[in-house]
């Protein structure tokens, strides 16, 4: 007969699942044993649990499958809550197995006890604790199939006198019900929407994540409204490549052709996106929005026209009422204003750009000291990398930089965390992208305040043999807090970060590391690094004063800037 563990991992492996995320330890000992033992599911083991529920996560966005991590009693499970927080916040589908005390020990503040079904009460659309091998077909169906069809975190606890049981003999293996079929839209809805997009002069797209499956008909739309096309930074992949209406993004990691389309629309229509920065929306519009949840529509801006449905089967119910509108004149002068911008961009990634007229006294200005620009680094990796690769990237400066410079032309796929904001995912989610497929390019685009806080589990790259490319935008400080104060006036106190030669570090670990300093030697070491078979760290010394500019900067943040520069000054004078 099988034990609680083995049919739980039964259960998995028939799913799909090959891979389970964490660090071993008493309770659930019986479930790393039947890992060992079973010749579909490989025990991935981290020196951190957020960076388990992070690769898991990652995993889970990639496939659609559940991603498994596993958290022991107490302090094990408490540190899989940051990773689990991303995966609800980005939809992914995500089962944590945490440890618990025995049964007859819980509620009696027993060592490392913990309440588990509190701790994740906000971010477990299920949590149960298993106390009888009877219960676990039962629960492990129910946990499997709220994270899959509510596409969140499910939480399933073991007690540590409960993974080692037999369960009844003939239990069959459990089963998930993976089917999420598409929401078709309300006809009157539908109708109500076409005549308003009819009657506007000129139309603006805001698509998002939930349009990367409808790229056919999102395009069709776009060409039959004359339509720019602004897409969310979760949007690139998939709608970004061969897109003759895309204008970039909006939001701090856009630029000024996102506002002229936005601006000079009449009506704004929203196709699977819940882009959350409300100032960036245009006012005074005719609003029209699509999203599978209705819960979504209107809560972010004034909507005029909800659609609730299926972005690929709501577009294809309205694009037949659509009139075609042969002005081009907005979208010629978005697309306008986009070339310019990214011709003005380009300049940057030169790395003779400070000895030119051009940046001469930018280098005065912002980079004295000669460090290598972010943007030519982000613009070499994006040359040089794969049409197929994963891109991971940590949230602050190092996501402005891919946003701008990385384009998601062919397959290539973007993880980050984008709606909970976290530091430290980009190597871990980096690291669950590379095992689900270890011949397939994974380049990770860290910021050194993310990397080094998660430091420790470089080395499960190289004990798993995962051949990621990690790329380090070693600026010396926390880069995106840093201009945050500056755009206020605030001097950036507590920013510097004093790091160590991180390629240095790699090699210690037994990860290849390389170190660049010099400009001229960021296409050679790009080259290398994407060569060599296995790990490596990328360490580049960036320039950490370097600007991005929004889409509509401010009188308020430009006296800002000059401030904080007024401050940083005295303060290295005294």
């Amino acid at each position: 007969m099988p034990t609680v563990a083995e049919l739980l991992v039964d259960a998995l492996a028939e799913h799909g699942v090959t891979q389970v995320w964490g660090v071993v330890g008493d309770a659930l000992n019986p479930v790393t044993d039947a890992i060992h033992h079973s010749d579909r599911v490989e025990w991935m083991g981290v020196r951190h649990e957020e960076a388990g529920a992070f690769a898991a996560g990652a995993q889970a966005q990639l496939t659609g499958r559940l991603g498994v991590c596993m958290g022991t009693v107490g302090p094990g499970s408490i540190h899989l809550l940051n990773g689990l927080y991303d995966a609800k916040k980005s939809h992914a589908p995500v089962l944590a197995i945490c440890g618990q005390v025995p049964r007859a020990e819980i509620g009696s503040d027993f060592f490392q006890e913990v309440d588990n079904d509190v701790l994740f009460s906000d971010v477990a659309v299920f949590s149960a604790t298993v106390t009888t091998p009877e219960q676990l077909p039962d629960l492990i169906e129910r946990a499997g199939n709220a994270a899959l069809q509510e596409r969140g975190v499910a939480v399933l606890t073991l007690p540590g006198d409960v993974g080692g049981m037999d369960v009844p003999k003939g239990t069959p293996v459990p089963r998930f019900v993976t089917d999420h079929p598409p929401v078709p839209p309300s006809a009157d809805a539908v109708t109500a929407a076409a005549e308003a997009i009819n009657a506007a002069g000129t139309v603006t797209m805001l698509v998002g994540r939930g349009a990367r499956e409808a790229r056919t008909h999102v395009l069709a739309v776009a060409e039959r409204l004359s339509a720019p096309m602004v897409l969310t930074l979760k949007a690139k992949p998939g709608l970004e490549r061969d897109n003759p209406y895309e204008v970039g993004q909006s939001g701090l990691l856009g630029n000024h052709a996102s506002a002229v389309a936005l601006d000079g629309c009449d009506l704004l229509l929203m196709v699977g996106t819940d882009f959350p920065y409300k100032e960036f929306y245009p006012s005074g519009k005719v609003v029209v929005q699509i999203d599978a949840s209705g819960e979504h529509i209107g809560r972010r801006h004034p909507v005029d026209h909800a659609l609730v449905g299926d972005a690929e089967v709501t577009l294809a119910a309205l694009l037949p009422l659509l009139q075609a509108k042969e002005d081009t004149g907005l979208l010629d002068k978005a697309r306008s204003s986009y070339d310019a911008w990214r011709e003005r961009q380009s300049h940057l990634t030169d790395p003779d750009y400070e000895r030119k007229p051009r940046g001469l006294l930018r280098r005065k200005v912002e980079n004295p000291s000669d460090r290598i620009r972010p943007e030519l680094l982000a613009s070499v990796v994006d040359r040089q990398a794969s049409d197929r690769a994963v891109f991971t990237t940590d949230t602050g400066m190092a996501t402005t930089w891919l946003a701008r410079f990385v384009r998601m032309r062919g397959d290539r796929e973007l993880l980050g965390s984008f709606n909970l904001g976290s530091m430290a995912n980009a190597m871990p989610q980096a690291l669950g992208a590379q095992a689900l497929d270890r011949d397939r390019q994974v380049v990770a685009f860290c910021g050194d305040g993310g990397l080094t806080m998660l430091l420790g589990d470089l080395m499960t790259a190289v004990r798993h043999e995962l051949p990621v490319k990690l790329v380090v935008f070693d600026n010396g400080s926390l880069g995106m807090v840093k201009l945050e104060m500056e755009q206020v006036g605030l001097s950036p106190y507590g920013t510097k970060l004093d790091n160590p030669d991180l390629a240095r570090v790699a090699e210690a670990i037994g990860m290849r590391g390389i170190r660049v300093e010099d400009p001229h030697d960021v296409e050679q070491a790009v080259l290398e690094a994407f060569t060599h078979p296995g790990p490596v760290l990328l360490d580049v010394l960036t320039n950490p004063d370097e600007i991005a500019i929004p889409p509509k900067p401010t009188l308020e943040q430009g006296w800002g800037f000059a401030i904080a520069k007024s401050k940083e000054f005295l303060e290295s004078s005294e």
